[in-house]
Formats: structure tokens, C-alpha cells, sequence
């Protein structure tokens, strides 16, 4: 089911979310669906459970929306319940990354080139994975909002001063998305 997604300034954005039960196929395979769902909604890359409301540690990643710059990410799609990074590069990357919560807002981030994530798949098996180029870059922005984290957290203090005012009028509600949002 589509979800609404929420927007900077909610304080489920700035939790760090709790390990997601396994036992509980049920409600994660529902909640996995929902992510699908939303994400499809929205045309993005990506989507962590608390950007719908839910402080678990789950998150989707469907590299076909930017499979036209990346035809490598063709087919490439992941979820990931419990992630854990096991690795992480000393060599960094620079990308312009954007966020569902955050819209209309482009900025260049800094983070490790390649990464090894241990996880739980959607059929709740355990997997070890290594991931380099945009995939990687895909799933540590979505990893990060596991942790409360937002990608306007890492860019520089020059630009987010400049960007203050565009995050000030997104928490008041002063942004319209194409898709379903919420403040809370």
C-alpha cells in the first residue's frame, strides 16, 4: 500500500530505528511491500522504513529509476532488514544526492567508495554483500536514515547554510511533492 512519506523536520527522521523482529514475517513482508509500493509511487532509488513512519531497520534500494546513468543498476534491487556495513573503504567517492524527505534539494556527499553490508534478505535469509559505484552510494544514504542521519548532515557548512532556508520552509510544510507526504 502507498505511504506517505515524511518530510525533513519529522522527528521519525532523526531516531535511530530498532532491529526489526524477524519472527515477525508477516508484518515485515506487509511493511516490505509498502516500501515497494511507495518508492514505485514516488519514482525514487530508494526508501528506509522511517521515512514512512516506521522506526524499524528495514530498507529498500531499485536501481532502474537511474539505470539510464547507471546501466549497470539495470534489474538491481535489494532489501535489506537488519543491515549491518561490516567493511567500509579508506577511498571516497563525491556524488550529488537527493532524498524523498528532503525534495527539490541536490547536494554533492562524501562517503566510502565500496562497502561490505551483512543482511536479511526479503525471503529472511542471511546475506554478506560487497557493493561499489552508485549501488553503494544507494544504499549508505538509505542506511544512514536507519541511524537518524539525513545526506544534508554531511555536506559542508558553507552549503548548508545556503541551503537553511529550502529546510526551514520543507519542515513548515511550505513544499509540495508529487507524491503523498506528511509532517510529524
Amino acid at each position: 500500500m502507498i505511504q506517505p512519506i515524511y518530510l525533513y523536520g519529522s522527528e521519525v527522521l532523526r531516531k535511530k530505528a530498532e532491529e526489526a523482529d524477524l519472527g515477525k514475517k508477516e508484518e515485515l513482508t506487509a511493511l516490505v511491500q509498502d516500501l515497494k509500493d511507495t518508492l514505485a509511487h514516488a519514482d525514487g532509488c530508494g526508501l528506509a522504513a522511517p521515512q514512512i513512519g516506521v522506526s524499524l531497520r528495514v530498507v529498500i534500494v531499485d536501481g532502474d529509476v537511474v539505470s539510464d546513468m547507471y546501466d549497470y543498476l539495470k534489474g538491481f534491487r535489494r532489501v535489506f532488514i537488519n543491515p549491518v556495513v561490516t567493511w567500509e573503504s579508506d577511498e571516497k567517492t563525491t556524488y550529488q544526492e537527493g532524498c524523498l524527505s528532503i525534495p527539490n534539494i541536490y547536494c554533492d556527499v562524501v562517503r566510502p567508495a565500496r562497502i561490505t553490508v551483512e543482511y536479511y534478505n526479503e525471503h529472511f535469509e542471511k546475506v554478506t554483500e560487497n557493493f561499489d559505484k552508485f549501488a553503494c552510494r544507494m544504499i549508505q544514504h538509505e542506511l544512514s536514515h536507519l541511524d537518524g542521519n539525513l545526506f544534508v548532515d554531511n555536506v559542508p557548512p558553507i552549503r548548508k547554510k545556503m541551503i537553511a532556508g529550502k529546510l526551514n520552509n520543507i519542515a513548515k510544510g511550505k513544499v509540495h511533492p508529487h507524491y503523498n507526504s506528511k509532517l510529524k
